[in-house]
């Protein structure tokens, strides 16, 4: 299963409850607002860090872009609109509001 997250850890707890549900080795997606999880030195930076150890973190590069992101935690694989179509072939997708 692929989760995905669209919504920034500053305003919702949707990475949060994804991370108590999501079985270890599922893959997370950080989309839209939700890139903000992948910003080194955020206040969610312990938190996915932490999950990296159990879940491989992608974000998608357009909403980095979008947004400013040049820099993002060790680890998080960035991947364009290909790799995310690679994801979804790949799982069932889990869209976390």
């Amino acid at each position: 299963m692929l989760y995905t997250v669209n919504r920034s850890p500053l305003s919702a707890s949707s990475l949060q409850s994804v991370l108590r549900i999501a079985p270890a080795g599922s893959p997370i997606l950080l989309y839209e607002d939700g890139v903000y999880a992948a910003v080194p030195g955020a206040s969610s930076a312990p938190l996915v860090r932490a999950a990296l150890a159990n879940h491989p973190i992608y974000a998608l590069d357009a909403d980095l872009q979008a947004r400013g992101i040049t820099t993002v935690l060790d680890q998080i694989q960035v991947v364009g609109y290909d790799g995310f179509v690679e994801l979804v072939e790949q799982h069932q997708v889990a869209p976390w509001l």
